[in-house]
């Protein structure tokens, strides 16, 4: 399993998705699929479920779903709680490109 701090210490853009099995997760992962897809190789787009990652979910306080956090060279740039369109999510990391 990778750790969090090298998912996050990339050079590029990294994406997280905290959610839980009780959102509408389809709706989520069309939407970072349309996210990553419009990136390739230039960022990453990770789902980080928090019923499974409490400790984590705990210690970056995510207290709603979803959350929305961007990350790049392991500082976060961006970040907010609920439902985002996948134009509006493009929007954000395009700024970290």
């Amino acid at each position: 399993m990778t750790k969090f701090g090298d998912l996050i210490s990339e050079n590029k853009p990294v994406l997280i998705d905290f959610y839980s099995d009780l959102d509408d997760t389809a709706v989520t992962i069309d939407t970072l699929r349309d996210v990553a897809a419009a990136f390739g190789d230039r960022a990453k787009v990770i789902k980080i479920d928090i019923e499974k990652n409490e400790t984590l979910a705990d210690a970056l306080r995510v207290k709603g779903n979803p959350t929305f956090m961007v990350y790049k060279d392991g500082e976060m740039k961006w970040r907010e709680t609920g439902f985002k369109n996948a134009d509006t999510l493009i929007e954000v990391v395009q700024q970290y490109i």
